[in-house]
């Protein structure tokens, strides 16, 4: 078959391979249980919930003992990898472990495993964009506080947030390009926070696209009421 007049392929992945050692409880972040499901679950929902999503592949640590109590150990769209020291070689594991039924132009969404309020029109909305944008596309929200900067030795100075964003996800690359990203970055010892600064070391490009406020990533203990609050209205 002709791969070149086939149509890509689109692949979730799930980096939570995390402990919660800063989270300041026993049981990981991800597995902590808002309206009777857990973070990772609640995550997961949108991407199993588009059907142009083939699998979906978790990273989990190999010391997981909480994974096989969720409904997610049971669903036939989801797929395991190990997970890694570092979010970047959870995600490497999980492209690994699809190579061989990947191509290049396929498209990967990486989504947080604590970002429980992701909704499915959202991921719709960035699919459409990164395929009109060819390379890749990720979820934002624009910067509304005023941000300060203070460097060592310095006064403090006022930032222009007029062209300034958060990085939220998923974020969504085609996979040969992702691949090649993260490699790059491993093999220069070069530590990334998020995918799309992957890419950007390796000279890509990718569109922003505006997602909704509800998407919040749970870090502090904290933001566990506020997820509830959103989940129970979206």
């Amino acid at each position: 078959m002709d791969q070149s007049k086939t149509q890509p392929a689109y692949w979730g992945v799930l980096p939570a391979a995390g402990v919660g050692k800063r989270f300041g409880t026993e049981r990981p972040k991800q597995y902590q249980t808002l309206l009777g499901r857990t973070l990772l679950e609640h995550s997961a929902h949108a991407l199993l919930q588009c059907s142009e999503i083939s699998k979906l592949v978790i990273a989990l640590s190999e010391t997981d003992r909480y994974f096989a109590q969720t409904s997610l150990a049971d669903t036939a769209k989801v797929n395991i990898a190990p997970g890694g020291e570092e979010r970047s070689d959870s995600v490497l594991s999980a492209l690994a472990c699809i190579q061989s039924s990947a191509q290049p132009s396929d498209w990967v969404l990486v989504h947080d495993a604590v970002r429980p309020c992701l909704q499915l029109s959202d991921v719709q909305k960035l699919m459409r964009a990164a395929e009109n944008h060819g390379q890749g596309a990720i979820l934002v929200l624009p910067v509304i506080d005023t941000i300060k900067q203070q460097k060592p030795h310095q006064k403090v100075t006022t930032v222009d947030r007029t062209c300034l964003w958060r990085a939220l996800t998923p974020q969504m690359f085609r996979y040969g390009m992702l691949m090649e990203a993260l490699v790059s970055c491993q093999s220069r010892n070069l530590r990334v926070t998020d995918e799309a600064q992957a890419v950007e070391l390796l000279g890509g490009d990718y569109c922003l696209v505006e997602g909704a406020a509800e998407n919040i990533k749970v870090t502090q203990y904290v933001d566990l009421s506020l997820a509830e609050y959103y989940l129970q209205r979206i």
